[in-house]
């Protein structure tokens, strides 16, 4: 009897200890001391706390106030707020409770995914480039603040993250955050002035399927057949289908890594979205055709999911590896370039070693940055290398016509850190396509503007293609450029030519 009621009273007491938890005021987990504001726009604050309870936030002046609604959930928009360097706190109360964030700034905050590429740490890069090991040594940013998204995937969309929190970049801190994201970061602080902030949701190893939200699964038949099969867990059947990857557990299912890492994290507010993937939707046996689609699904689901369609969207472009479906995917990755307010960098050029994480991540995070300071920010800069145009047949050559290359076109050669003129180098890359559709290497001259490529004995040529292999021989690299320093995007200006053969990329037994 005694055990009974010690029993009952613990049980009693338990109850209201979890009553009183449930009921405390909770902030979302994306909020916490070092974080960085967007300016410019409305910032939502949303949380948990008791049922209809009164909650205040305060910043910078701003005194807002909502009520939590009976099942104690709760949210509200500070009005836009103006950049500020200064770092204040920012406090969420209610009646009982109040919660204070310190080391808060205002500036620009950038959303980042993909796999293990984007993942790759500036610590790694600094341990193989001394560049990188030059840069992250003089991190000492008190402006530039990262936020590493680490949940668990989920089969249903999480209301909130299980931990974490923002730290400010220094010559420490720095070495576990995303290489990509920190050169993006620097580049934009040191240009705009502002305080800089950083997201990142990516997993290595990952398709992107998990990160597009299941209502985005909709418009093509690849996407509805995957949402079908992630829905009855039929991992065989994705691996068989076109599209299909090799899925290695639940969190490779569609929506799995959204519904855990991105999901608690919107409407966050941010300027954009920066991404790198693609890798693990075409290695071994995974299949890269309709990869476009999959891309145009995510930046729609990720723009309706924060509530803005004109959210820009920029992306990197595989770089060399000996995979066959490299190719195709590379291609795949620019037809995504049809949605607005999207931009694509160019790696084709970087890392010769045969390195499925390349670690020069430098250029890589440059060339990105470029993106938005040309589009969002409107410096005057050159964001893009040559991109194919058309091409006109002349006597038995081709000439192929580029945009982006209006500040004419040059060969180049690639160094860690930039690009250097190589003024009396041949162009390699180029190749015509016979009447029987066969491929053949060609001579390649920069003239007026355009490229003129041709073959000696190759009469009446049908196309011309450029870098459209997974990787070039080491003696000869892809090195079209524009003078901005900019590599040209790989192109074949007749598709039908190169259909993708599924024998030649057998799914692993």
């Amino acid at each position: 009897m005694y055990f009974r009621k010690v029993a009952g009273l613990a049980f009693f007491c338990f109850s209201i200890i979890l009553s009183d938890a449930e009921e405390a005021l909770r902030p979302a987990k994306i909020f916490s001391d070092n974080m960085v504001l967007q300016q410019g726009a409305a910032v939502p604050v949303w949380g948990a706390a008791g049922s209809n309870e009164r909650i205040t936030v305060e910043y910078v002046g701003q005194r807002v106030e909502t009520k939590s609604d009976q099942k104690g959930k709760w949210k509200l928009n500070l009005k836009p707020l103006t950049a500020n360097a200064e770092p204040k706190v920012f406090k969420v109360s209610t009646e009982k409770e109040k919660i204070s964030f310190k080391n808060v700034v205002v500036g620009e905050v950038w959303f980042s995914g993909g796999q293990s590429n984007m993942g790759y740490n500036a610590g790694s890069m600094a341990g193989r480039l001394d560049l990188g090991k030059t840069l992250v040594s003089k991190a000492d940013y008190p402006n530039i603040r990262f936020r590493k998204v680490t949940e668990s995937n989920s089969p249903k969309p999480k209301e909130d993250l299980g931990g974490g929190s923002w730290f400010v970049c220094n010559s420490n801190s720095v070495k576990s955050f995303s290489a990509v994201g920190f050169i993006y970061a620097r580049r934009l602080h040191l240009k705009l002035k502002v305080p800089v902030g950083v997201i990142d949701c990516s997993w290595g190893g990952t398709p992107i399927e998990p990160y597009i939200p299941a209502e985005a699964f909709t418009g093509h038949p690849t996407l509805e057949k995957l949402l079908q099969y992630a829905k009855t867990r039929n991992h065989e059947a994705i691996k068989k289908m076109r599209g299909g990857t090799f899925v290695r557990s639940d969190a490779w299912l569609a929506g799995a890594i959204y519904n855990s890492r991105i999901a608690p994290v919107a409407p966050y507010a941010v300027r954009g979205f920066t991404w790198y993937q693609a890798e693990s939707n075409c290695g071994n046996g995974e299949d890269p055709r309709d990869y476009a689609h999959k891309m145009r699904a995510l930046i729609r689901g990720w723009r309706t999911v924060w509530g803005d369609n004109d959210l820009p969207f920029y992306y990197v472009q595989l770089p060399q590896w000996k995979s066959y479906a490299w190719t195709y995917a590379r291609e795949e990755q620019s037809r995504a370039l049809d949605v607005p307010k999207t931009g694509m960098v160019v790696t084709v050029d970087l890392d010769f070693n045969n390195d499925i994480h390349p670690p020069n991540k430098i250029d890589v995070g440059e060339r990105l940055a470029l993106l938005p300071l040309k589009n969002d920010y409107k410096f005057p800069v050159t964001a893009s290398g040559p991109t194919f145009e058309s091409v006109d047949r002349k006597e038995d050559s081709m000439v192929v016509h580029f945009k982006n290359a209006k500040e004419d076109l040059m060969v180049g050669k690639s160094e860690v850190g930039g690009v250097t003129e190589a003024k009396n180098d041949k162009l390699f890359g180029f190749e015509l396509a016979d009447n029987n559709g066969a491929w053949h290497p060609a001579d390649a001259s920069i003239q007026n503007g355009s490229v003129i490529v041709s073959k000696s004995g190759l009469k009446d040529p049908k196309a011309v293609r450029y870098a459209s292999h997974p990787q070039c021989p080491k003696s000869k690299q892809w090195n079209l450029y524009n003078r901005a320093w900019l590599p040209a995007s790989p192109f074949c200006s007749d598709w039908s030519l190169m259909k993708y053969d599924p024998d030649k990329n057998p799914m692993p037994k």
